[in-house]
């Protein structure tokens, strides 16, 4: 086992959060210091790019589009700070992958959405979130009273969990809004 013990932070929020344009500044910043850093999302993000992660300011870095967690570890020689974007999306496989990287000295930042738009934990978010040395959970604006807000509110009937959209699917809600409309449906 290596001397060096890895970490985890993870960055979540609801949607329009500044999760992705968080991530993005943090891994530019460990580019400008020197590090080795690889930056990765799963193949069923394609909403911007199919080559980068990109934030809905635009704002952008080339990424690894991957369809397991797994294939991260292909990584690891040459890689001292992995950045995950949509961690929601990966299935149980991203915990292993984790744990297998910080035992190898490994610093992990992960981007992702904590809660779906029923508002229940997504995906292993709750998991790495346990796992974790350090969590910012970001807000957004309430699109209808302006409130800071924590849930993403699904504007269409449509109830997979998985849902990939932008502002013409979804909008950030405060508690009360969210729940209000919520009673109405």
């Amino acid at each position: 086992m290596n001397k060096h013990i890895g970490s985890i932070e993870i960055i979540c929020g609801p949607m329009f959060s500044g999760k992705t344009e968080e991530l993005i500044k943090r891994a530019k910043k460990e580019i400008t210091s020197k590090n080795n850093i690889s930056v990765f999302k799963p193949s069923i993000d394609n909403r911007y790019s199919q080559n980068n992660i990109v934030s809905h300011n635009k704002n952008k870095i080339k990424c690894n589009i991957i369809d397991s967690a797994k294939e991260m570890l292909n990584f690891s020689l040459n890689t001292n700070i992995f950045f995950i974007d949509e961690a929601q999306f990966f299935d149980e496989g991203i915990i292993k992958v984790c744990k297998q990287l910080t035992n190898q000295g490994k610093k992990i930042i992960i981007a992702g959405l904590d809660r779906d738009y029923e508002a229940k934990p997504f995906g292993q978010m709750k998991n790495l979130m346990a796992l974790s040395n350090n969590i910012t959970k970001l807000k957004s604006v309430c699109a209808k009273c302006n409130e800071p807000a924590n849930y993403s509110y699904r504007k269409t009937k449509i109830q997979s969990q998985v849902l990939i959209g932008e502002s013409e699917k979804y909008e950030p809600r405060c508690k009360k809004c969210y729940y209000n409309d919520k009673e109405k449906t």
